[in-house]
């Protein structure tokens, strides 16, 4: 994922504080009484101290007349502040380098004008002060400000740095130790073998940091109520995710379907009955759902965790019905509503974290550089197939339930969830593609995730009827689906019987959509039919 950190932006960093109004008038008297004693105190020390250099000669830009207006005229640009009878009144002091100027707007009644005029430091002052919600709005600019880079784009940034400085310390140990003499050397085995407890204490109270910083970043998962980590907040994450959305807007920018296509108002219409079905989850309400419908043949869709929904015209014509295309979206919905791209987000950098510790070992204890290279890429498979796969399966069988709960709660046949993986797995079978073990995909097989998913279709039907659902009409689609499979295989064997003789067996031609291999992206989950 290409992504530019460190931006600048024209905006200018604003620091905003409020006066909040006052609840009695008694102490509207008393600020104003304060507060012009104070100018009227500070307007006679200048005045004097202007007299004093006019005596001795030494004339300076003192511009006194001897009234509070002239004072606040005059010492505008030194930061001198009087704010005088301006009755709900928003006040903006732009300070480019230094350079004082007062932009008073007027904060009127709803249908009337708003008024807004700019004072210099020649302008003039109101000469009565009334505090009257008063709101003050200080703008510092003196140069372009830089926007900081979201938490997880900062660390995936600086993820390649961490593993070359692990690399360069472990290298640099091993280099010092060949350099030491032999009897050095037995000093220092020697001096480790005396202290053994205080490292094994070290090391141990390492370990327990690591331990303590996961149980206390531990939080609920909404809806499952599952135990996870979870390192990046919210707010963090939705940054990110509107820089991933500006990024798959400027790829599929010309292959956008407009909003009067059909296949749009379908899928327009599915999420929003989703959503509407499910407005008593927090998650769902709280987010604005966007559609984006894309013209691509990959079988493909996915959820940004800001609420900006893609999804492919291959997922479209891959679907059967209505309901499994509600499905679908469903499991999408539910990768957002988990939060699942922040949580994976989390744990690998928590295991990242801790592979420098091995990292830096191996380049220590290697004694040569493609040792070194060949241990750093066990260790990193080792990570991947134990902690990072395994647990990206676990949060994809967590989104096809709550997706499903998801569509039963929207009135949707959830027997057809599990017939579109079974279609997904005959149409590879047909096409001749590959049949990976579990283990190396990020995704669970099709036949697996199928079969998990016939487990939960008789709670999903429970959810159904406690919605007030109307009851299921027609047979069951998984029973159509294996007729027809066996329709299909009495069907090959009868051509495979008549043709044996007179020409080889072709593979009967099936109308199943072609299933694309899609990428991995590094933050958001896309419905991926085929293994990795």
């Amino acid at each position: 994922m290409n992504i530019i950190c460190g931006l600048k932006l024209p905006g200018r960093s604003c620091i905003f504080f409020r006066l909040a109004p006052l609840t009695k008038q008694g102490k509207y008297n008393k600020l104003y009484g304060a507060y012009t004693g104070r100018c009227q105190i500070q307007v006679s020390s200048i005045r004097d101290r202007c007299r004093r250099l006019d005596s001795s000669g030494n004339n300076r830009n003192c511009f006194l007349t001897g009234s509070l207006t002239d004072y606040c005229r005059n010492f505008l640009g030194k930061g001198q502040r009087c704010l005088l009878n301006v009755p709900k009144t928003e006040v903006w002091k732009n300070a480019p380098h230094g350079s004082g100027r007062f932009c008073f707007q007027s904060s009127l009644l709803q249908g009337e004008k708003v008024t807004s005029f700019q004072i210099s430091s020649a302008g003039l002052c109101p000469s009565h002060f009334s505090a009257q919600n008063i709101q003050i709005a200080s703008f510092f600019h003196t140069s372009s400000s830089l926007q900081a880079a979201p938490v997880p784009l900062f660390w995936i940034i600086v993820k390649p740095a961490q593993k070359l400085f692990a690399i360069i310390l472990g290298r640099s140990i091993r280099n010092w130790w060949k350099a030491l003499p032999p009897n050095k050397r037995e000093l220092f085995k020697e001096s480790a073998r005396r202290n053994k407890w205080k490292i094994l204490l070290g090391i141990s109270s390492l370990g327990v940091l690591f331990v303590m910083f996961y149980f206390t970043h531990l939080e609920e998962t909404p809806i499952t109520g599952r135990a996870r980590l979870l390192v990046f907040g919210k707010e963090h994450f939705r940054q990110l995710s509107q820089m991933e959305y500006d990024m798959w807007m400027e790829e599929f920018k010309n292959k956008m379907l407009p909003e009067t296509d059909a296949r749009y108002q379908v899928v327009k219409s599915v999420v929003g009955h989703l959503s509407e079905s499910n407005k008593d989850v927090p998650q769902v309400s709280a987010l604005d759902w966007v559609i984006h419908v894309v013209d691509e043949p990959g079988v493909n869709a996915f959820v940004l965790p800001n609420g900006q929904v893609f999804v492919f015209t291959g997922l479209l014509n891959a679907v059967s019905d209505i309901h499994q295309l509600s499905f679908i979206l469903g499991h999408e919905i539910a990768h957002a509503v988990l939060q699942h791209a922040a949580e994976k987000a989390s744990l690998v950098h928590f295991l990242d974290f801790l592979s420098l510790i091995f990292l830096t070992m191996i380049w220590a204890i290697c004694p040569r550089d493609s040792l070194a290279v060949v241990g750093q890429w066990i260790q990193s498979k080792l990570q991947e197939f134990m902690f990072d796969r395994p647990y990206s399966r676990t949060l994809e069988a967590e989104a096809d339930k709550v997706g499903l709960q998801f569509a039963a709660k929207a009135c949707v046949d959830v027997r057809a969830s599990s017939v579109f993986w079974q279609q997904m797995e005959l149409a590879e079978a047909i096409q001749g593609q590959p049949k990976l073990p579990e283990w190396l995909s990020t995704h669970p097989s099709h036949e697996n995730r199928a079969e998990h998913l016939d487990r939960l279709i008789p709670e999903a039907l429970k959810i159904r009827e406690r919605c007030n659902c109307p009851s299921l009409s027609g047979p069951d689609p998984r029973l159509i689906f294996k007729l027809n499979m066996q329709h299909l295989l009495e069907s090959s064997k009868v051509q495979e019987t008549q043709n044996s003789t007179e020409q080889p067996l072709s593979k009967p031609k099936l109308d199943f959509p072609h299933t694309q291999k899609v990428e991995d992206m590094p933050v958001t989950f896309a419905v991926k039919p085929t293994n990795q």
